[in-house]
């Protein structure tokens, strides 16, 4: 594994175990086992590391919107809602506390609005690729006409969100396939040809 990858790995698990706030590049260089100054070698700025990490190394839910999109026309449409809905939970899970970090810190939230802006990506992609999915469904008329797929995205991805919130600040059953089923068959009569 080369420097940058192990820096990159080292300042992840930083990030995980301690918080943004306190994986600082003196944490981070101890954990790669190298010197701060190498860090700076390999990125400009404590910024741009953290960047770094949420581009590469924070999974997203292209492998899951790759996924339902392969389906586009295939099978249950409801399992194929509900499959996407609780890889979400589990990402949005994964990913909130280091998201909180990024909030916390005017000057990496910059960095990534930027990284964002320029390389057309984003949080925002996972909402548009469920609604291309949607329409898709519905040029095939399996999503009613009168449905608005920009709207389904938004309440379905918004109550995975919530609830990924919500595990991390209190104490809920564990039972997210359930809650992920239970989202779409509510969603449906208003979404499902």
């Amino acid at each position: 594994m080369d420097t940058r990858e192990r820096i990159l790995d080292a300042a992840t698990r930083a990030m995980r175990d301690l918080g943004v706030a306190r994986a600082t590049t003196k944490e981070i260089a101890k954990a790669a086992d190298c010197s701060e100054a190498l860090l700076y070698k390999h990125f400009s700025s404590k910024e741009m590391l953290y960047n770094a990490v949420f581009r590469e190394r924070i999974p997203v839910l292209k492998e899951a919107s790759a996924r339902l999109h392969a389906n586009v026309g295939k099978g249950s449409l409801e399992e194929n809602l509900t499959a996407y809905a609780l890889a979400a939970v589990r990402l949005y899970k994964d990913v909130l506390p280091l998201a909180g970090g990024m909030f916390a810190d005017p000057m990496l939230l910059d960095v990534m609005r930027a990284s964002f802006a320029s390389t057309g990506s984003g949080p925002h992609q996972a909402v548009l690729a469920l609604a291309r999915f949607l329409r898709a469904e519905q040029r095939r008329g399996r999503v009613l006409a009168r449905a608005d797929p920009d709207a389904a995205a938004a309440l379905l991805l918004g109550a995975c969100f919530q609830r990924a919130f919500f595990e991390h600040l209190v104490e809920l059953p564990d039972d997210a396939d359930r809650f992920a089923a239970d989202l779409v068959s509510m969603l449906a009569p208003a979404l499902i040809a």
